[in-house]
């Protein structure tokens, strides 16, 4: 699936918001994909010029879970 990060974070500002919790769960045993965290850094991009700061992206999977914070990426 492709996410567009100025669309996700379009729903937040829309409601006024000004932090983002991203979360979402994977199929796959890869917990954290080269594209999880490009989409990370894009939405902490994006976020950066909206004034909305990113959090943590936390993805869930049969494996268990990966935060990308608690990975220093954030």
């Amino acid at each position: 699936m492709n996410y567009q990060p100025l669309r996700v974070a379009h729903y937040g500002l829309f409601l006024r918001g000004t932090s983002l919790h991203a979360f979402h769960s994977t199929l796959n045993a890869q917990l954290s994909s080269n594209s999880d965290i490009r989409l990370t850094r894009d939405l902490i991009e994006a976020g950066r010029h909206m004034r909305v700061t990113v959090h943590d992206h936390v993805i869930v999977g049969s494996q268990g879970r990966s935060s990308m914070k608690a990975m220093g990426l954030i």
